[in-house]
């Protein structure tokens, strides 16, 4: 029989605030249910007999490996392929046109960030959607890069394999062209996508290793784990980190409104770069 492990006030307390200090992310009360679910299973893989002696290890001098891994096992990673189609409609008619416009006959260089990549089914929508709009991309040097917090779904999303199930969302011309089906069923996006993605783990919140500028930042059902000075913080270094025209897509539940005046908006949850 499971132990039930009681989580007190006391301890949930010093969680939420060792997650909202490492991650920004917010714990609120309404959160206690599954964090008490998820850190459940890391006191019985661990051994421990309750939260207090939990929080006693992640305080701990030996505790950097545990507070890693809190932070994957509170990091949600719900997403799919082609998930909030109308971004990936007006990267399509109107920011790649626009791109290909501003370099003519030239080579040119295209930038994107997937920020909060979860396991990759955005970076791999982006990628094909690309592929799409530009077949060989030859003339093009495009790039994009996927970062996420949890270096578990970085994995994931780098080894570009999912089940049967995930492939529902993508379109049928797409599937025939950059999927191909496994012997077990699962099935692996092809590598003419998977060519054109850096997978990293990155915590948004600590120092960026990249310098930009990025033509196109995706930060889709992220910010609205964090609080408003953080999300006013994280949006003005995504405007730092954009070209002074830039694109920034957020999620259906997000908004700028009364975060921060460097972007205008030009479509359903899309921003342009204003300052």
């Amino acid at each position: 029989m499971e132990q039930d492990y009681a989580l007190q006030d006391g301890d949930f307390r010093k969680i939420a605030k060792l997650v909202m200090d490492k991650t920004g992310i917010v714990l609120s009360e309404k959160k206690r249910a599954f964090i008490h679910g998820r850190l459940g299973r890391r006191l019985r893989m661990l051994g421990l007999s309750d939260f207090s002696q939990y929080c006693r290890l992640l305080e701990s001098r030996d505790g950097e490996d545990e507070r890693h891994m809190l932070v994957n096992a509170v990091t949600t990673n719900h997403t799919s392929f082609f998930r909030e189609e109308h971004h990936f409609d007006y990267l399509t008619k109107t920011v790649l046109p626009t791109i290909a416009t501003e370099h003519g006959n030239k080579p040119g260089r295209l930038r994107i960030w997937s920020a909060g990549c979860s396991t990759g089914e955005e970076p791999h929508t982006i990628a094909m959607t690309l592929r799409e709009f530009r077949p060989s991309l030859a003339d093009w040097d495009a790039r994009i890069l996927a970062t996420d917090l949890d270096t578990n779904v970085v994995g994931h999303a780098a080894a570009g394999v999912y089940d049967a199930d995930r492939l529902e969302t993508i379109p049928a011309p797409f599937r025939k062209r950059y999927v191909t089906v496994e012997n077990d069923g699962r099935f692996r996006i092809n590598d003419e996508v998977r060519s054109l993605i850096s997978f990293a783990p990155l915590n948004l919140l600590e120092k960026w290793p990249m310098s930009g500028p990025f033509d196109v930042i995706f930060c889709r059902n992220v910010v609205i784990y964090f609080d408003k000075p953080t999300q006013r913080k994280l949006f003005d270094r995504y405007a730092e980190l954009l070209r002074p025209d830039g694109w920034l897509f957020i999620g259906h539940s997000e908004s700028l409104l009364n975060v921060t005046n460097r972007f205008s908006l030009v479509g359903r949850t899309i921003y342009r770069r204003t300052s």
